[in-house]
């Protein structure tokens, strides 16, 4: 194991992200709200720690191998969540626990939404800033190691859809460098949360709220700048802005870079992911509005359309925006919008969840099953678009699967066994490994009512949901530590 270079790296990436404290200085100068300073010490501190772990390895030179890259992965993300965590420690009014803090810190790079403020709209503005500065940090960070990383890594969505499925990406990676492709993702983020900004700010927003919620929504994170959320607008018109931008984040960004660079909307057409990912929704969205105008929730059937779409694709792109407080909606309604969060996105995007490309690789592997029952002889391959699913793939999909199950159930355990109601308890871990925020019970509005410990255990959670289980848990594994 090269730790040396791991701690290098750390290091490194550490003082490189003291700058990302100047943005939300510039806002407070900008709004003369008093916090120019926690993120001035801030951005002076994270440099210091991170040439204090720089600077003894700054002449180690090793190969990395892969086991390596596991390793620096998490670090990296952890490191950020705690380092990041510092201007809300130092923020006098309100007062925020450390822990408290890196909850937030955690729940904004992970892109998770979950929050533990409860008075939102009384917040200087560079901090409202900086939380929507971490979504959207994070949501770049992840589609950049989930398309350009993680298939190095052989783990991820990403490397089953590029290496098993037909498609518009059949390349291990968009470009031929990893520096390139970064590059294209990070041109094709900006260019959409530019669009996103212009989108909201035209339909009636701010220009700060505009650019906090187009970084809310490009990064799926879901935080907003008032303790209302979306509902806060009350705007049918910003609502269906919304609900097109969280939509097309749920998108493979590696499609969305196809189609730019071919100048054609064919790759869209051709992702099979992508066609499954809009049925579910359009789906679920029927099924909803369906349900809510048969209850008299709201109204009128284009009421309910609208509410139910809205929540939808919030849920389903894991963001989180809510217009309302659908743990409160009748019927089966919450519990339904809990299990399509476990569906989640495309692979390649900011999205959450389990990804729809494994769904669609285990629903297609039940339904060979229930066949082979029938005909014990016949030979069934798993097939998306037309193309056969290697045994490779699908012991990998179930094995992720088994995981996911498993480190929700004992989560879940885990949070019931520390105080925590158990319908709380349930949708506090779907709502964090999933990286969708808001959930039932307790934590409808905020997460602030919860022990530290339960804190602790959901940041986990928001870590490992969405570092796609195995790029964390193979650091628990003693293998894994052997050379």
């Amino acid at each position: 194991m090269k730790n040396l270079t791991v701690q290098k790296i750390v290091g490194l990436l550490i003082a490189g992200a003291s700058p990302m404290m100047f943005p939300p200085a510039l806002v407070s100068w900008w709004y003369q709200d008093g916090t120019i300073s926690i993120f001035m010490i801030s951005a002076i501190i994270l440099f210091m720690i991170g040439m204090v772990i720089y600077l003894p390895v700054r002449h180690v030179h090793q190969e990395l191998r892969l086991r390596d890259g596991f390793l620096i992965v998490a670090a990296c993300w952890l490191a950020l969540a705690l380092v990041g965590a510092l201007p809300f420690v130092l923020l006098t009014q309100p007062e925020i626990s450390y822990v408290d803090a890196v909850f937030e810190s955690m729940s904004g790079l992970t892109t998770t939404g979950a929050t533990i403020l409860t008075s939102v709209d009384e917040l200087p503005r560079g901090i409202l800033y900086y939380r929507q500065q971490l979504q959207w940090l994070g949501g770049l960070g992840i589609v950049v190691l989930a398309v350009a990383i993680m298939p190095m890594l052989r783990v991820g969505g990403m490397q089953l859809y590029r290496a098993e499925t037909p498609g518009p990406m059949k390349d291990s990676k968009l470009t031929p460098r990893i520096t390139e492709t970064a590059k294209a993702l990070w041109l094709i983020y900006l260019g959409i949360t530019i669009l996103a900004v212009l989108a909201y700010w035209l339909g009636g927003m701010t220009l700060f709220d505009a650019v906090g919620h187009a970084f809310a929504t490009v990064s799926t994170g879901g935080m907003s700048t008032h303790d209302a959320g979306f509902a806060w607008f009350n705007s049918p018109t910003l609502e269906a802005i919304a609900t097109v931008f969280m939509a097309i984040s749920g998108i493979n960004f590696a499609t969305h870079f196809t189609s730019w660079r071919t100048a054609s909307a064919q790759p869209y057409f051709q992702d099979p992911e992508l066609k499954a990912y809009a049925s579910l929704l359009l789906g679920f969205s029927v099924v909803i509005t369906i349900a809510l105008y048969l209850n008299g929730t709201y109204g009128s059937i284009a009421e309910s359309a609208r509410y139910a779409t809205f929540q939808v694709v919030s849920v389903m792109t894991t963001t989180g925006f809510t217009t309302g407080d659908f743990s409160l909606w009748p019927g089966f309604i919450p519990i339904l919008l809990i299990c399509i969060a476990f569906i989640g996105g495309c692979a390649g995007s900011t999205s959450g969840g389990m990804k729809v490309i494994r769904v669609m690789l285990l629903h297609r592997q039940a339904i060979r099953e229930i066949r082979r029952l029938i005909h014990p002889h016949a030979v069934i391959p798993v097939k998306i678009g037309g193309r056969k699913t290697s045994t490779t793939v699908m012991d990998a999909v179930w094995g992720f699967f088994f995981l996911y199950v498993a480190s929700f159930v004992l989560i879940t355990i885990a949070l019931n066994g520390v105080g925590v109601d158990p319908v709380t308890a349930y949708s506090a871990t779907a709502a964090s490994m999933t990286n969708m925020g808001p959930g039932l019970g307790d934590v409808s509005i905020n997460y602030a009512g919860l022990n530290s410990t339960a804190k602790v255990i959901l940041s986990f959670a928001m870590l490992m949901g969405r570092l796609e289980i195995f790029t964390l848990l193979v650091l628990f594994t003693p293998a894994f530590w052997r050379d």
